[in-house]
């Protein structure tokens, strides 16, 4: 209970969080936990996997915990994972250049030509929803901050985004220019 306590006021005061999990245990519900605290905080995120070390492998190993972790933090699939030995010193190099390229990102700017070139796009392959006889209409949008990323768009009547089409466009940014580990605000 304490320590989770202390790991909410440190989210709270960090812009780029680590979750470390145990690759021998798994996500615990405490760890799912702290992931969901972290999504609702808005803060960028890179999960470590510790003890890798201790997992028996094959060539599948890697894939097949990538593929369960991803299904446990199904609301996080945008944050990358880096599996670690903190005990033997197994990547543990790469885990600061991670943390700083995830921040990099998380401060990235676009351009309101580049978004809404996407946002065109987006729409030309998979036209916004109708409700009730009225068609979504998107004007045009515009990045009004970063830290984290936060996108403005500007419609006929926001009544009619529906959640699923916003995750839509925020796959769309993130496809086109990444937003590594970084939540995305779409308003």
């Amino acid at each position: 209970q304490f320590s989770v306590l202390r790991s909410f006021k440190a989210i709270e005061r960090a812009d780029v969080v680590l979750l470390m999990i145990d690759a021998v245990a798994g996500i615990s519900a405490q760890d799912a936990h702290i992931a969901g605290f972290i999504l609702e905080a808005w803060k960028s995120c890179v999960v470590l996997v510790n003890k890798w070390d201790a997992v028996e492998k094959s060539s599948a190993t890697m894939d097949e915990y990538t593929r369960k972790i991803r299904g446990d933090l199904n609301f996080m699939d945008y944050v990358p994972l880096l599996f670690i030995s903190a005990k033997t010193g197994q990547r543990v190099d790469q885990v600061l250049p991670l943390a700083l390229q995830v921040q990099e990102e998380r401060l990235a700017r676009l351009s309101t030509s580049k978004i809404n070139k996407v946002l065109v796009e987006a729409q030309d392959t998979h036209a916004a929803p109708a409700h009730a006889g009225k068609q979504l209409k998107i004007f045009y949008g515009t990045q009004v901050r970063s830290d984290p990323p936060t996108f403005m768009i500007y419609v006929n009547d926001p009544k009619l985004m529906h959640f699923t089409y916003r995750r839509y466009l925020e796959n769309r940014l993130r496809g086109e220019y990444g937003f590594l580990g970084t939540p995305i605000r779409i308003v």
